[in-house]
């Protein structure tokens, strides 16, 4: 009978349904708790989500194997911009398209055979979520963990919402293409920086993260120790009679040419009043892009305002005060002090507007004007760890590395009280607020009497109103006639009801506790979060390493303080792994014009289309709609079945790397799958044992034990192979190839789970192999008794010949010499030499 995954997989789907054989059960067991990043529900599964789930899957079926009581859960970060934007474009409502995406992905989901307590599920736009969630934000504000002021932001006056830096494209919304305008607007936000340094030193104890990650995340919280100080200005507006400055090389502070104040400065805003010449270029500035990344690559522009700032070590000398589109306002005081002889930007800045260019430091020995000759056409820009020689510096010794003349500058400005040591962090407050309709309400309300006031719990949750239109932009909840209109809590007066919506980004901060007990009354139960808390096995990609993990492990903290979690999960993720894409050839052919015309790989054979067209074949990139490179698990399952795409997404390369999802390469774990069913179907029933095929699964489950538990699974399926081969060439027939072929289907189980109970079956095996505690090896079997010892007659291998470890060397010569290739070679000579290399070789020099 040939191998048919159509009929057993969702045999064996239905059976362990029908068992509950994946419902999380808190008891006396230990518990794992393996996660997944759940997926947005846009309407179709792709090969990445196979390739994720599968490595979770593999995880849990392990540990379950193992005797662990596991939680393995599947949700849905189901609010958000795309549902918006589908209902403005294509009719119906948000939900709708939300949920019938949702069933269409579990539906592709589930035929995958993952391991999975179906009953926890859940979306973050269910009326239970929202009600939680908006119970959460209550408790965090009470604690004193959100606050509510003005901040400036992405406006797109067409859509009438804030959009992110990520958003704004060439200083225009990026799907009205309307001109973005900077507005300062009320905000809600999460106070994050209050945690800027446990965030960053708890980075040292988070042992199962991968390097990558923590020192993007430490990078991100960004802790610098400078120097803030006062410039005292000349001829600036009322009000403005000293800059605040803070720097993190206050040792250059002697190479200062010009301060550069941010378009967003107050002062520029003051100027700018009365100013038509500002007024325009801070405008054009932010027609260039708003976001670091689109600053940094912007050409560097400035303006000179015509006021001065003197000097602070020297009165008499007098600095520039320009407008600059590279300084920031929302990092350090929005105010820099230029020192061009040792900063790229600011080089270029001087060089492009005519500056002084003095250097602080130069090379070790250089006197002044060898100094600032160094950096008249590129700036010195050393290590700070590195030595320099202080041509223009402050007291002390005139040899110091950076961080000595950092220290010494900050040790001056001190003594002599005009700045202060300060530490301070890149990391700021997390902005919340978002100006459109499908997000999670934010449960306050705004009263005449009492301003803005928090909703009551007892009338959580705070709904969505369904009777909205998308025809108008802007948020159709400013503008519903009836659901802004509400009564205050305190004093039951008129007021209306706060219309932004919370950042998706909340949703997702804190599904990991709610999966503990999905249904409770109660954000979490805390026994449960007790026992089921921390996430032993996190996994997902590595574009959610900074934003997503920072406000998790804020998120972990704040409900730590507020009840809703043990002091132990403040870090709520014990281990990370970040695995890699799934990437495929792009086929592409050219119209009339020469613009590309993309294909999808069904559509290509042989490298041509149907009409016979070739087709230029470009070098494998991570799966796009837009250039046709996917590849539809649904149908990959529907001709091959689960396993074999299981299969081929763990053998193909280490997990952390890309892999590249090829047509034979299915064909090839096809079968290979094949095969194993062949070996368990045909396997002879009478026979004698083979004491190297057992010693050869008992290799096997120590070595795929270890690489499971490495996330090696690329090696755990090379050892599968191998077995597989062992019992292939292997005589044994009856009871022996039967133990081993169930230790076989023990070792795929995690990975082929449904082939795994096929073979378990055929093998004799009670019960279904997802219920069998997993293989021990014994201890003895794993150490070989001979070793196989290649010969080499005159440098060139002939033979080889296996022995007993401990063979005495004379034995092992007779047997050499008695080797029929090592005879023909002698013709009855003696050889000139017989070198026998223990454990090793031997060498026959004829």
């Amino acid at each position: 009978m040939p191998y048919d995954p159509a009929q057993s997989e969702p045999r064996w789907q239905q059976a362990w349904a029908d068992a509950g054989s994946f419902t999380a059960v808190r008891d006396e067991r230990p518990k794992y708790y393996v996660l997944e990043m759940f997926p947005y529900p846009s309407g179709r599964i792709h090969m990445g989500h196979v390739r994720n789930y599968t490595m979770g899957d593999v995880v849990a079926r392990f540990k379950r194997a193992q005797g662990f009581s596991v939680l393995h859960p599947m949700g849905w970060d189901a609010f958000g911009m795309p549902a918006e934007n589908a209902a403005m474009e294509q009719g119906g409502h948000p939900r709708n398209w939300t949920y019938a995406n949702i069933a269409t992905m579990r539906g592709q989901l589930k035929p995958l055979g993952l391991s999975i307590d179906w009953s926890r599920e859940f979306a973050t736009c269910d009326d239970d979520y929202v009600a939680q969630q908006q119970a959460l934000f209550l408790d965090m504000l009470a604690a004193g963990l959100i606050t509510r002021k003005s901040a400036q932001v992405n406006w797109d006056p067409v859509d009438m919402t804030v959009l992110a830096n990520e958003q704004v494209i060439d200083g225009k919304g990026w799907r009205s293409g309307a001109e973005v305008e900077r507005k300062e607007l009320t905000q809600w936000f999460f106070r994050i920086s209050d945690y800027s340094e446990e965030l960053l030193s708890a980075l040292d104890s988070l042992d199962g993260w991968p390097e990558k990650v923590r020192l993007m995340q430490h990078n991100w919280i960004g802790k610098s120790r400078g120097l803030q100080f006062r410039f005292d200005t000349v001829g600036a507006p009322e009000g403005f009679d000293r800059i605040e400055v803070y720097t993190t090389r206050p040792d250059t502070l002697m190479g200062a040419s010009f301060l550069a104040l941010s378009p967003d400065h107050p002062m520029v805003r003051t100027l700018a009043e009365t100013n038509p010449e500002i007024a325009g270029f801070v405008e054009e500035c932010r027609r260039i892009g708003t976001t670091e990344e689109a600053i940094e690559t912007a050409p560097k522009m400035g303006f000179d305002t015509g006021l001065k700032v003197r000097h602070p070590l020297d009165q008499a000398w007098d600095l520039p005060i320009w407008i600059a589109n590279f300084v920031l306002m929302d990092y350090g005081t929005g105010a820099i002090f230029g020192s061009p002889a040792h900063d790229e930007r600011d080089h270029e800045f001087a060089l492009k507007y005519g500056l002084p260019i003095r250097a602080a430091f130069g090379e070790p020995g250089m006197d002044l004007a060898q100094a600032d000759a160094l950096v008249a056409k590129a700036p010195y820009v050393p290590m700070k760890s590195e030595t320099v020689t202080y041509v223009r510096g402050f007291a002390g010794q005139p040899d110091q590395t950076g961080d000595e003349g950092v220290a010494t500058a900050i040790a001056a400005a001190e003594q002599q009280g005009w700045g202060e040591g300060v530490t301070k962090f890149r990391l700021r407050d997390w902005g919340i607020s978002r100006q459109r309709y499908w997000g999670c309400p934010i449960p306050v309300v705004h009263c005449e009497v009492h301003g803005t006031v928090p909703e009551a719990k007892e009338n959580l949750p705070v709904l969505l109103p369904l009777d909205v239109t998308f025809d108008v932009p802007g948020n159709p909840l400013d503008r519903h006639p009836t659901w802004r209109q509400t009564s205050c809590p305190v004093c039951g007066g008129p007021a209306t009801r706060e219309t932004d919506t919370m950042d998706t980004f909340v949703d997702s901060s804190w599904y990991y506790a709610r999966f503990t007990n999905p249904h409770a009354a109660t954000p979490t139960v805390r026994a449960d979060a007790d026992y089921w808390m921390n996430v032993d096995q996190y996994i997902g990609g590595i574009e959610h390493a900074i934003l997503h993990l920072l406000y998790s492990r804020f998120f972990a903290r704040a409900m730590e303080k507020t009840g809703h979690l043990p002091a132990s999960a403040i870090e709520p993720f014990d281990a990370l792994f970040t695995q890699g894409m799934v990437t495929h050839e792009i086929y592409m052919t050219r119209d009339d014009r020469g613009r590309p015309v993309y294909h999808l790989p069904e559509d290509v054979n042989d490298g041509k289309l149907a009409d016979g067209t070739p087709v230029e074949v470009i070098p494998s990139a991570k799966m796009s709609k837009s250039k046709k490179n996917v590849v539809d698990p649904v149908n990959i399952v529907a001709n091959f079945g689960a396993d074999t795409a299981r299969w081929f997404m763990l053998s193909d390369s280490p997990p952390e790397r890309d892999v590249e999802w090829t047509a034979a390469g299915a064909e090839a774990a096809n079968k290979f799958l094949s095969r194993v069913w062949r070996l368990a179907d045909e396997a002879p029933a009478d026979g004698g044992d083979d004491p190297d095929l057992t010693r050869a699964a008992h290799r096997a489950i120590a070595d795929v034990t270890k690489s499971i538990e490495g996330f090696a699974f690329n090696k755990a399926v090379a050892k599968i192979y191998e077995l597989a081969n062992a019992i292939g060439k292997s005589k044994a027939g009856g009871e022996g190839r039967r133990a081993v072929l169930r230790v076989m289907a023990q070792l795929m189980a995690p990975m082929v789970p449904h082939l795994a109970e096929d073979v378990w079956a055929l093998a004799g095996g009670r019960g279904m192999v997802v219920d069998a505690a997993w293989p021990k090896a014994d201890p003895a079997l794993l150490v070989d008794d001979t070793v196989t010892l290649p010969i080499q007659i005159n440098g060139k291998r002939r033979a080889e010949i296996t022995v007993p470890k401990d063979m005495a060397e004379d034995e092992v010569k007779s047997l050499v010499l008695a080797e029929d290739s090592v005879s023909r070679a002698l013709e009855g000579r003696a050889p000139k030499k017989l070198i026998v290399v223990p454990g090793r070789i031997v060498n026959v020099v004829v």
